[in-house]
């Protein structure tokens, strides 16, 4: 008995050394994705049609020369780099929050349709309002991604078992379907509206200015807080709706807190650089595969590494066809598609 008695005070142990065993290696990766961020975003200022020296960077960050041609090729490119941090990290981290509260591995602001929400209504606004910046684009870019995330919802909730992941997804995809042929229609039926929305809708950071990141950047610094801070709701939301309730969990009140962070982060992101796809879907599964299903780690590291992937897109879109370049919509697609697609035989992670 006496053996057992110990036995049985020693045996929170082990769990308690597993946990900071996890913690450690959690946060050494955590230290070598900021690493990778920090080479993207080297990268990002010093590779382009113009290539530009690792110390003649330094020096046009750190002594700008207005008279030296490669410090204003440096200075030109900070803005893109920092809309590209600020998309991708929206980006990856409104996919993760969303596959967090539809219990959906193929959950996506594009998936379940609302980035294109805020594309039809950026289109509408272009079209009746003559919008033309960034700026101008963001309340309807964040009314349009509200709508069509209420709608995904309201119509996943409808029959007797509620917004399941199945009907989640065959909702957002439908919807999404129907708001891409509205789009197409306006645009269509207007040449002005569609010269001013076509270079936007591939999805770019070319041409972003500080006007732009000044604009956006407070909703996507509050969308990344509340977001952030729902980590422990999305754990509690996986277990599934009965076992998250018998927690503690108010769960319509979750999804709804986890959903305005989310709107939040979609909007803005689709205002800032246009509807950019996989983004959201890639990350969250690299992640996964790092520090496992704990969303107080998946969501921080999405945010870390989603401006790996937008930022690596929008280097390599940059040197493939000399001396113009692909825009950054198009690269994530041609660059994230295949990554998924191994994902997904790899793991089976679009079983649902």
């Amino acid at each position: 008995m006496a053996v057992q008695a110990s036995t049985l005070r020693r045996a929170p142990a082990v769990p308690a050394s597993r946990h900071r065993s996890t913690r450690a290696r959690n946060l050494a990766a955590m230290l070598l994705a900021v690493l990778i961020l920090g080479s993207a975003c080297l990268a990002s200022l010093t590779i382009g049609a113009r290539p530009v020296g690792l110390p003649t960077m330094i020096d046009a960050v750190t002594s700008f020369d207005p008279t030296n041609g490669d410090h204003a090729v440096v200075l030109s490119r900070v803005p893109r780099t920092v809309v590209g941090m600020l998309v991708g990290a929206a980006l990856a981290t409104a996919g993760a929050a969303l596959q967090g509260i539809a219990r959906n591995p193929l959950a996506d602001p594009g998936i379940l349709g609302i980035n294109a929400g805020a594309s039809l209504a950026v289109v509408v606004g272009i079209y009746l309002f003559g919008l033309s910046s960034a700026s101008s684009y963001l309340w309807f870019a964040f009314a349009g991604a509200g709508a069509a995330a209420v709608t995904v919802y309201a119509v996943a909730s409808l029959g007797r078992d509620g917004a399941t992941p199945v009907k989640l997804a065959l909702a957002g995809a439908a919807l999404a379907a129907g708001l891409a042929s509205l789009t197409n229609a306006v645009l269509v039926s207007s040449q002005e509206t569609l010269d001013a929305f076509r270079f936007w809708q591939v999805g770019t950071l070319a041409g972003r200015d500080w006007e732009v990141i000044g604009a956006v950047a407070p909703f996507l610094a509050a969308g990344l807080v509340l977001t952030l801070a729902t980590g422990r709701v999305l754990n509690s939301l996986a277990l599934g709706d009965d076992v998250a309730r018998g927690l503690g969990q108010n769960v319509p009140l979750a999804r709804a807190v986890t959903a305005v962070g989310v709107v939040l982060l979609c909007g803005a992101a689709v205002a800032a650089a246009g509807p950019i796809a996989f983004v959201g879907l890639v990350i969250p599964h690299l992640v996964r595969l790092v520090v496992g299903s704990d969303y107080r780690w998946i969501l921080p590291f999405s945010a870390l590494l989603g401006p790996v992937l937008l930022l690596g897109a929008d280097v390599v879109g940059r040197i493939v066809l000399p001396p113009g370049e692909v825009q950054v919509g198009i690269m994530t697609a041609v660059l994230g598609a295949p990554v998924f697609i191994w994902l997904v035989r790899r793991r089976r992670m679009a079983q649902l």
